[in-house]
């Protein structure tokens, strides 16, 4: 029996969500596999064992249960940002030989920062915001970026896989304050104009028949857009399936379904959308999507009537062909 080691944590302000996200996958994960939660901290990798938490050799990928040394065959990296989403885990994998069923750490890296993603696939004719790229807080030129994107818009840390430091901005006076907000998250901001539609979600993976795009959920926010808020703590409606036609949701998942061949994506990713006069326009790449039970994934899923386990079954399966 192969052990699977599930990393999760991580450095970001979604620590507590990947932990949730963790544990679904353990509740639910394919009896064949010995899976095992690795807990990331910027301090110390724990396992998490019948006996409670014990060190993790980050050097070996071995941990002690019952007197004995266990190794990680294989992982599954789920820490939300910083240092998994990111691809930092899945570089350090590769350097120790240590298979995992996760997009590579190139694909992960580009993924998760927006504006670069964004800019990626716009290059292959797909549809995104127009937006303004800062990297220093200091010369962000606030008039500049008002007259280039109009109001209202969005700023967002870009090299953030969070749902922490994005705004809305209504007005000129706003926008020093959002920008603060979003460099004191992240290193690189992103402004975006305002996409003005409807939002959808599309989450696609790869099966032994090919790529599959599971049923799309619309998102109904309460706030003036999908923020944390809205996206853990209940302040949404997250519609399953989408309340759109057949020919519009077709459109979606065939670009959802270019964009993971054109990012070269493995496992479960997420692609969310602005439907704006019935053309898709990418919102941002999720390579690590919520998976905790109130997570739009498994929503999806039970959408499309697929359990859980049946699906982390199939994923492993078709990676394995792979690693």
């Amino acid at each position: 029996m192969k052990t699977v080691g599930l990393f999760c944590g991580g450095y970001s302000s979604e620590f507590d969500i990947s932990m949730k996200s963790a544990q679904t996958i353990v509740d639910h994960f394919p009896k064949a596999y010995n899976i095992v939660k690795i807990e990331v901290t910027r301090e110390h990798w724990f396992a998490h064992t019948a006996a409670g938490k014990v060190p993790f050799d980050r050097e070996a990928f071995t941990f002690s249960e019952d007197g004995k040394t266990i190794k990680i065959d294989i992982g599954l990296i789920y820490i939300h940002g910083n240092p998994g989403e990111n691809g930092k885990i899945q570089a350090y994998l590769d350097m120790k030989g240590i298979p995992y069923v996760n997009s590579g750490a190139l694909a992960s890296e580009l993924s998760f920062d927006k504006w670069y993603c964004n800019q990626f696939l716009n290059n292959f004719g797909i549809k995104v915001a127009k937006s303004v790229f800062l990297t220093d807080r200091s010369s962000a030129n606030e008039a500049q970026i008002i007259s280039d994107l109009g109001l209202p818009c969005f700023v967002k840390p870009s090299d953030s896989g969070s749902s922490f430091g994005i705004s809305r901005v209504n007005s000129a006076e706003d926008l020093g304050s959002a920008l603060d907000k979003a460099f004191a998250e992240g290193g690189t901001v992103v402004v975006e104009s305002f996409l003005d539609g409807t939002e959808v979600t599309c989450g696609v993976y790869r099966r032994k028949s090919g790529l599959h795009a599971l049923p799309l959920t619309e998102i109904a926010s309460e706030n003036e857009f999908f923020d944390y808020e809205a996206k853990y703590l209940g302040q949404s409606q997250e519609i399953t399936p989408a309340r759109i036609p057949d020919d519009i949701r077709d459109k979606v998942w065939a670009t959802a379904k270019k964009c993971y061949e054109l990012l070269q994506l493995h496992s479960i990713a997420r692609i969310d959308f602005m439907l704006v006069d019935d053309e898709p326009v990418v919102i941002e790449v999720n390579t690590t999507p919520g998976f905790s039970a109130a997570s739009l994934v498994p929503q999806m899923l039970a959408e499309d009537k697929i359990s859980i386990h049946d699906f982390w079954e199939e994923i492993f399966e078709v990676e394995a062909s792979r690693i």
